[in-house]
């Protein structure tokens, strides 16, 4: 979004706000002094994350993790003498991940890279043995289901085979001018030639698996490389009885090469899950009561599901327990707030926004008193960019809450005003879309889209506390300083640019959550 002249200056005086004089005066401040103190010397992130991400695992939506992390959730701020609940806001498909096991049998034999996706369906204790084919390229979707019998009794690889197994980085770093471009150029024309030939067979991603199923495949193999040295990404199936496998790309070129040229490798493949049936689901609310104006309230936000290739650590187990830090500081520094601070650790973020967008629908009342939400979900680095979302004068409280950060903790951090309302990507869109005043806590990158984002690499190890300890910092100060403003923050709306068709920008539609999900 292009600023305004005005908050273009706004963004200038809020970037000199941070200045050495205004740290001085916090440093005065008992509250944010003994906040700093504590995370710096006894932060007890490194503990939740390992008990999270170790201990309990991915959290999927509808699995028993998902509902061991919300008890966990529970039974830790009750040891930190906050009181918190599981609200229950809908129902989901109950299932447990099993062991995968998917091997080479021949032309030799090899350990393959891989795992079920999410709700796969399983091998039912036994391993599945069979060829592998790929889909054809072929004229037209009669052609194709002339061929769909051909499928029977075999696992269909369904990705297309990566010219690459190295990212862009790497070629950049190593390669000619010419062969880098010449790689892309190639790149480019497979990537089309493979979507010209799936759309060929009159399906699509989605559908396509279940007409393999339905033909009498006995599973499905495939590839969503993420263009990093290991990262695949995994999702959910969409077969309702065969297994849907995701296998590296290393492994997978392997498989495709053996059999376009006619090899027919055999694989093996016994993937183990269960179905829980119908299971519900629910968003962990955490409170510090306020003293002076209880029925107002401050949030902090950040979504509790995964999905299950990795164990989720950074979307969104380092938002998480960068607000949980928060909360414990919170209640050891400030423990009669003047507002009312709540913590929403929303369930089925991945599928939706479903957790918080319940909340907004079942909590009016707090929606309409909100003084501030701060949600935090895009990987593991330090807090670098805060927008205003839209609202006029945002630029004002959020300015003043900001000037009261000691420089250190706001390093490199910059500000947009007004900028734009979310319409998705994360929880503060549901509030947004509600007219409240929800705002993103934004972080560095850390290659967070290629390597951990949704990934099998989205693991503990990947978490840079340094960076999320800043960031639980910054979290409780501007919670502190939201609570404690003597007034109530305006929602007050910017006219919003003109669209590509001409036409005046309109804010994000409120949406309802989907309360039963996974069952079709």
């Amino acid at each position: 979004m292009k600023k305004t002249t005005r908050s273009l200056m706004v963004g200038l005086m809020l970037s000199g706000s941070f200045s050495f004089a205004q740290t001085k005066e916090t440093s005065k401040d008992p509250v944010i002094a003994n906040i700093i103190k504590e995370a710096t010397e006894n932060s007890q992130l490194e503990k939740i994350a390992h008990e999270l991400m170790d201990g309990i695992g991915p959290r999927l939506v509808g699995s028993p993790q998902m509902k061991e992390a919300h008890d966990w959730a529970i039974d830790k701020y009750k040891s930190w003498g906050i009181s918190a609940k599981n609200e229950k806001w809908g129902e989901w498909r109950g299932w447990e991940r099993g062991v995968s096991h998917i091997d080479m049998v021949s032309p030799h034999v090899k350990s393959l890279e891989g795992t079920q996706l999410a709700w796969s369906p399983s091998t039912k204790g036994q391993s599945v043995v069979a060829e592998t084919i790929i889909i054809p390229d072929l004229v037209d979707s009669l052609a194709f289901q002339k061929w769909l019998p051909s499928v029977k009794g075999k696992f269909v690889m369904i990705s297309m085979n990566q010219p690459t197994g190295r990212p862009d980085y790497n070629w950049e770093e190593f390669g000619t001018k010419e062969s880098f471009e010449k790689m892309k150029a190639d790149r480019t024309a497979q990537t089309e030639a493979w979507t010209k030939r799936i759309s060929k067979t009159g399906y699509n991603t989605r559908t396509l698996p279940v007409a393999l199923e339905k033909a009498g495949a006995v599973g499905i193999v495939m590839c969503y490389w993420s263009r990093g040295f290991g990262a695949n990404k995994i999702f959910g199936a969409n077969t309702k009885t065969i297994p849907t496998v995701d296998i590296s790309l290393e492994d997978y070129g392997l498989l495709y090469r053996l059999t376009e040229s006619g090899i027919k490798p055999k694989i093996s493949v016994r993937a183990d899950s269960k179905e829980l049936g119908v299971v519900p689901t629910f968003n962990t609310i955490a409170e510090i009561k306020g003293s002076e104006k209880p029925n107002e309230y401050v949030m902090l936000s950040a979504h509790f599901d995964s999905w299950d290739g990795g164990t989720g650590a950074t979307d969104n187990g380092t938002g998480t327990i960068v607000m949980m830090e928060a909360m414990r500081l919170l209640k050891k520094f400030y423990p009669n707030p003047k507002r009312t601070i709540l913590v929403g650790h929303w369930g089925s973020e991945e599928q939706g926004l479903n957790g918080s967008r319940a909340f907004v629908e079942d909590h009016p009342e707090i929606v309409s008193n909100l003084q501030a939400l701060f949600n935090q979900d895009n990987g593991t680095g330090r807090v670098v960019n805060i927008t205003g979302q839209g609202y006029l004068h945002a630029y004002d409280y959020l300015g003043r809450w900001l000037s009261k950060v000691p420089a250190e903790y706001k390093k490199g951090l910059e500000t947009r005003f007004p900028g734009a309302p979310g319409g998705g990507g994360s929880d503060f869109a549901s509030f947004v879309a509600a007219g409240a005043p929800g705002f993103s806590l934004s972080s560095l990158n850390w290659s967070y889209g290629t390597y951990t984002w949704h990934t099998n690499r989205d693991t503990y190890d990947k978490i840079v506390f340094d960076d999320v300890r800043n960031n639980a910092i910054l979290a409780a100060i501007l919670a502190y300083q939201a609570s404690e403003d003597p007034a109530k923050t305006s929602t007050e709306k910017s006219i919003l640019p003109l669209n590509e068709k001409g036409e005046p920008g309109s804010w994000p539609t409120k949406r309802s959550p989907t309360r039963k999900g996974g069952l079709d």
